[in-house]
């Protein structure tokens, strides 16, 4: 005796148990219907239940004792836990006409079929989506440096739209074929008319697939005039808040299409990059003479450092026997190397510069504003006001300290430097200019 004999058995035995306590014929059977269809519920929740303790009990121990990785990933995107759902689904397709008789009730039985239908559907969109996920992460996992995302990402809207078609189809009773000629010859129209929003939808899945955009990301789009941050993602427009409280929207699709820069990497890290140079006019750049490496012993960042090169810089020469009475034979150090060794050395010193990114000192192209040293570091304090009260302390004593090396930080002559070199005489007497002005400015540099 199969499954439908002995629910056929059963709904008889209720309807025949129902006439004897006195409810009418028509009655009974509404009530027999009620209680058949909980019944199927109830067997369907219950191979539900069984079928996920067996079938997910049996492949976690398989999974636990084999040495490969795809069968772990299969339990953390969940899948085999989905497609057992669709085994209730099934039991109650199966199970149903016990309940709802096709002679009797043809449209009942009809749209509870649908419904289980439709619920196996979107079960297996769900399977499939994971699956295509559990493909991405193996092949991750295989080729690092390669990416297959983009055509998953291809794979997921095809399922989704093959699954969204046979729903409908399902719901309407028309083939899934008539519906998609359909779609071809009203599609010129909708895209006319829907334009602004099918752009934003697709602009949307795009930017919530890649993670491109999230509310309370700082972005920065010029050509909109947006610098701040995001705080709404809709449909048809991105709401960005400026850092004067001012608000701009965003097309969707306009962040697709043209180029826009998401401030989160910066905001995720460990620090906020500084990038800024200091000019040194390079007439001041010279070697270190002996009381210039004395004088920097003093300073207590590069004590170890003058000696530890001096050494080095000794071995070199002695090496390649270099004559020393001739300043341009072998190594010697300079003052602007000196200079740049102690900027490293306060930088890696500094409690609020990052020791996790890159920090460094070097120097670009000279050009005729002078020698630029770049400094290049990061600050752990991402807070605007934070990071640019550090950044500025950290200049102010750059900037100090370029005199102490013998240096001479560049600058365009301003009226400041022609007053020094220039002495104003009461009106109806000539500019006298001191002769030895210029001797006193060469000294003074």
């Amino acid at each position: 005796m199969n499954t439908m004999n002995v629910m056929n058995a059963i709904n008889e035995w209720m309807n025949q148990s129902l006439i004897e306590w006195g409810i009418i014929n028509d009655a009974s059977r509404l009530w027999d219907n009620v209680i058949v269809l909980i019944l199927i519920v109830a067997v369907a929740a219950g191979v539900d239940f069984v079928g996920r303790k067996i079938i997910l009990g049996v492949f976690y121990r398989v999974a636990v004792r084999t040495k490969t990785d795809w069968d772990d990933l299969i339990f953390d995107r969940r899948i085999i836990h989905k497609l057992i759902s669709v085994i209730p689904a099934l039991v109650i397709y199966i199970l149903l006409p016990a309940a709802f008789s096709p002679e009797e009730m043809p449209a009942m039985l009809a749209f509870l079929q649908r419904i289980c239908v439709i619920c196996m559907i979107v079960v297996l969109i769900r399977v499939v989506n994971s699956s295509l996920n559990l493909a991405n992460d193996l092949f991750n996992r295989r080729h690092p440096g390669r990416s297959v995302k983009g055509f998953v990402q291809v794979l997921q809207v095809l399922a989704f739209f093959i699954g969204l078609i046979v729903i409908i189809a399902v719901l309407t009773g028309e083939s899934p074929g008539a519906l998609i000629a359909g779609l071809g010859a009203s599609a010129a129209v909708l895209m006319l008319v829907f334009k602004d929003s099918l752009l934003g939808f697709i602009a949307g899945i795009q930017l919530s697939a890649n993670d491109m955009l999230r509310p309370g990301d700082w972005i920065t789009m010029d050509k909109y005039g947006a610098n701040g941050t995001v705080i709404d993602v809709t449909l048809q427009a991105v709401k960005v808040r400026n850092f004067d409280n001012t608000i701009v929207t965003v097309p969707p699709y306009a962040l697709i299409s043209d180029s826009f820069q998401n401030w989160r990497g910066m905001s995720d890290s460990p620090g906020r990059r500084v990038k800024r140079s200091v000019n040194i006019d390079m007439s001041s750049i010279r070697f270190c003479t002996p009381e210039m490496l004395e004088g920097f012993r003093k300073i207590s960042l590069l004590s170890d450092y003058i000696d530890n090169k001096e050494k080095e810089l000794q071995e070199h020469n002695a090496k390649h026997q270099a004559d020393g009475n001739i300043q341009v034979n072998g190594r010697r150090q300079t003052n602007i190397g000196v200079f740049r060794a102690y900027i490293e050395r306060y930088l890696s010193h500094h409690p609020q510069v990052s020791k996790e990114l890159t920090c460094m000192v070097r120097h670009l192209q000279p050009s005729e504003t002078g020698l630029p040293v770049e400094l290049y570091f990061f600050i752990s304090d991402k807070k605007w006001g934070n990071y640019e009260s550090i950044q500025a302390d950290i200049f102010d004593h750059i900037l100090a300290i370029i005199p102490e090396f013998g240096l001479v930080a560049f600058q365009n002559i301003s009226g400041a430097d022609v007053r020094q070199t220039k002495r104003y005489t009461p009106p109806g007497k000539a500019f006298i200019t001191p002769l030895n002005s210029s001797s006193k400015s060469k000294g003074d540099s």
